[in-house]
């Protein structure tokens, strides 16, 4: 596999502001055509056909050439134009996958928008996008929190997909490249070593197995070729529990129909297609699937009983066109009734999600982080970043906390300083690597009343472009450290920092916090 096929943006492959929409069933694009032409302007017209599946796409929110080159053509495809007749035929993988995406007509074989009207919101949006956007200054410190360790073991090229920790400081680390699964012990030796299909992204331990989620092609794909695999810890082969899934990319585990079997929430992100279920264990060990969304995007959920009635309710953040976290409601007997709690613009490129309780109220609040810039050239935008939504009860949620970061993919709370109040390690797949690299890694430090100070490690682009990230207490002293895992992927503009993660081939680094 090239390294250009690696890059978890394709995992995050989000083409931006218009997927998964069935244009025909729309109130929006029926009445848009019965108007005429002369009595509707290009903000009239824009905002009856492109907010039918999410939410409002405002000009303002990419600038001109991108609109021009990339949004504005794609958007055109999902209303049934293109310039040519081969166009919509290229749009479709051969197989299941182009089958699935037919079926659900993602790309209309005739036109839903009549050719005055569709050019007409075209020159609305090249009238009123900006020719750049505005990105903010930012003023780092340099850090000293952590330590950096890099690892003899090399793989190259790097191509990280998973990196988890175990509560002995040993780890796991999924590769795509290599196709493997590799366990280190805390001394950062390699154990042992095995072989899985492409793209193990996520991992659940319990005392007997290990549940591996896979993605089955980290290539962008609507084919169901991803899977969940049980690895028995102990005697047994490792075995298929759940197959022809739509590259899953997270799964959570609990009795979410309280029978006394542990069910499975799975993520299938795809491509086009996609969706979120909840597959109930039967009494034999097979599992039955319950659609909860037949959309796209899904990236990950958390389980938790929201509204405290004894029910594990599940929370999801979607990406993919129609962008925000969702709260699915535990109504019992194996029902659940979707909520969208916070609606998110569709580029912003959403990446990560967890619940905590920000403010020890003892209610759980959301941090965010949106930073995929892989659909076109990468793009600096100012609102991309780590945002925390404080729970101000009765599914509502109110933004209290902005930290940007170009190109956020995920951020972990926590009192890494142990000074009595929450920081946040945020890591970027897409730093602004011409005037900004050290935005790979951020330390985020509270310097009370929620005052962060971001500060870097100026080398830290140097050793690899980080993709994933997680925490515990990896040297057992008493603080928590981080492991950062690294994917090779082309810098655009090209910087040669490609060459130098190849020849240097490390795979995974560990922050030693020194707190301790």
């Amino acid at each position: 596999m090239q390294i250009q096929q690696l890059v978890w943006a394709l995992f995050l492959a989000s083409i931006v502001l218009l997927t998964a929409c069935d244009f025909p069933k729309t109130k929006a694009s029926a009445s848009a055509l019965e108007m005429p032409e002369q009595e509707l302007t290009g903000l009239e017209l824009s905002k009856q056909y492109c907010r039918g599946c999410h939410q409002y796409p405002a000009p303002g929110l990419l600038d001109k050439k991108t609109w021009q080159a990339y949004i504005l053509p794609r958007m055109g495809y999902m209303l049934g134009i293109y310039e040519n007749d081969t166009v919509r035929a290229s749009l479709f993988e051969a197989g299941i996958g182009g089958q699935k995406v037919k079926n659900a007509n993602i790309f209309p074989a005739k036109p839903l928008v009549e050719p005055g009207h569709w050019q007409k919101i075209v020159d609305y949006y090249l009238t009123n996008a900006p020719d750049e956007l505005e990105t903010p200054a930012h003023e780092f410190q340099n850090a000293n929190q952590f330590e950096i360790v890099v690892p003899n073991y090399r793989l190259s090229p790097p191509s990280t997909t998973m990196v988890h920790f175990t509560d002995n400081g040993e780890f796991y680390i999924g590769d795509a490249n290599s196709g493997s699964l590799m366990h280190f012990n805390a001394s950062l030796n390699l154990l042992k070593a095995g072989k899985v299909p492409e793209g193990a992204v996520h991992i659940h331990e319990t005392s007997q197995a290990l549940w591996i989620t896979v993605m089955g092609s980290f290539s962008p794909t609507d084919a169901p070729s991803g899977m969940l695999l049980q690895f028995p810890k102990e005697k047994g082969r490792p075995a298929v529990v759940i197959d022809s899934l739509q590259r899953p990319v997270h799964s959570s585990f609990a009795d979410l129909d309280q029978d006394g079997l542990q069910d499975v929430v799975i993520s299938e992100f795809g491509k086009w297609t996609g969706g979120l279920s909840w597959w109930k264990q039967n009494a034999n060990g097979t599992y039955t699937k319950n659609r909860l969304s037949i959309k796209p995007g899904a990236i990950r959920t958390q389980l938790h009983d929201m509204d405290q009635d004894g029910l594990l309710d599940i929370v999801a953040l979607f990406g993919q066109g129609d962008e925000g976290i969702f709260l699915y409601r535990n109504l019992g007997n194996g029902q659940f009734k979707a909520q969208k709690v916070l609606d998110f613009p569709s580029s912003y490129g959403s990446t990560y999600f967890e619940l905590f309780d920000y403010n020890n109220d003892e209610h759980l609040d959301i941090l965010y982080t949106a930073g995929d810039n892989g659909d076109y050239p990468p793009l600096m935008k100012p609102y991309h970043g780590i945002r925390v939504f404080e729970n101000k009860g009765n599914e509502e949620f109110n933004e209290i906390l902005f930290l940007p970061l170009n190109g956020a993919y995920k951020a972990i709370p926590y009192d890494f300083d142990g000074d009595g109040d929450m920081d946040i390690a945020g890591i970027s797949f897409f730093p602004d690597f011409q005037n900004r690299p050290e935005e790979g890694f951020v330390f985020f430090k509270n310097q009370g009343n929620f005052d962060f100070q971001p500060q870097v490690y100026p080398k830290i682009s140097d050793l690899g472009r980080w993709l994933i990230m997680d925490s515990a207490d990896w040297d057992q002293d008493g603080d928590m450290d981080l492991i950062l895992g690294a994917l090779t992927f082309e810098v655009v503009p090209k910087m040669n920092y490609v060459n130098r993660w190849v020849e240097n081939g490390i795979p995974f680094i560990i922050m030693k916090n020194l707190d301790k």
